[in-house]
């Protein structure tokens, strides 16, 4: 399968296919900003250790390499947890240019307005992008296990049946994340991925040793959306780790906790002012 991802600016990849109609969808790299706490110097998280003024020049770099100025930009608390807001242009501005005015205890934005952009936070979750071309609704979910067993990338789908888009119409990007092979975990977390693969004949896990498993996120979330009803034609998956991907990306893991994040955006530019 194609890589959906194609790194159309220094700063982050585009979704390839969806570069139409004023949609911009992306994932930014570790390079090209002012922090200098972390390797890398493009940290656009405020809530890690890192000056706020330097991840606000970061994020004015991407506003002005996306065309989305900052006061446009809508961001979350992210607390792994599956709680999905839509937002409007009322919303314009939170968690742009500080942490504390972000929607709290969210970690799925979508919306139906042009000119809004999309931004959550990742150094290995999961990022969804969600796009209904015919409908103008764009949507990104943060899910890392908990989110993911949680349902959140489901839940994206359900909000925007119950909103009349119809299945056949949703079209999903899984993106940059940490890899199955990179990524492995204890009975704990399997637990609570059993449940979404219990019908599976290709499980998106492997036992590597008594306890420990190689899970693959990416596939999971793949799983999870196709129970949800999207068609499998409408899933793209990158192809792009985190973890192993040093020179571009952020990694939680294998930076062992020490990392800036990238971010995850999407949103649908207006037609320009004539």
């Amino acid at each position: 399968m194609r890589e959906p991802f194609i790194k159309t600016q220094d700063v982050y990849y585009s979704v390839g296919a969806w570069q139409k109609n004023g949609l911009c969808a992306g994932f930014t790299v570790k390079n090209g900003g002012t922090s200098t706490n972390f390797p890398g110097t493009l940290n656009l998280a405020f809530h890690v250790n890192d000056d706020p003024a330097a991840v606000k020049k970061n994020r004015e770099i991407i506003a002005s390499a996306a065309g989305f100025p900052l006061s446009n930009w809508i961001g979350a608390e992210q607390t792994h947890e599956d709680h999905v807001q839509r937002v409007t242009h009322k919303d314009a501005g939170k968690g742009a240019a500080d942490y504390r005015s972000a929607f709290p205890h969210t970690d799925g934005l979508y919306t139906d307005e042009k000119d809004i952009l999309l931004v959550l936070a990742f150094a290995d979750c999961v990022p969804v992008f969600f796009f209904a071309p015919k409908y103008g609704r764009v949507g990104i979910a943060h899910a890392g296990w908990k989110g993911t067993t949680r349902g959140i990338a489901a839940k994206m789908v359900e909000k925007w049946v119950k909103d009349g888009v119809p299945l056949d119409e949703i079209e999903a990007v899984i993106g940059p994340s940490i890899c199955g092979e990179c990524y492995l975990v204890d009975d704990r977390v399997i637990q609570a991925v059993r449940p979404w693969t219990g019908k599976e004949e290709k499980l998106p896990y492997v036992e590597k040793s008594p306890g420990q498993y190689a899970l693959d996120l990416k596939q999971l979330n793949k799983i999870i959306l196709q129970q949800a009803g999207i068609p499998e034609s409408r899933i793209a998956i990158s192809s792009l780790c985190t973890s192993c991907c040093e020179e571009d990306f952020f990694s939680h893991r294998r930076d062992h906790g020490a990392t800036g994040r990238m971010l995850g955006f999407i949103g649908i530019k207006g037609a320009p002012e004539k």
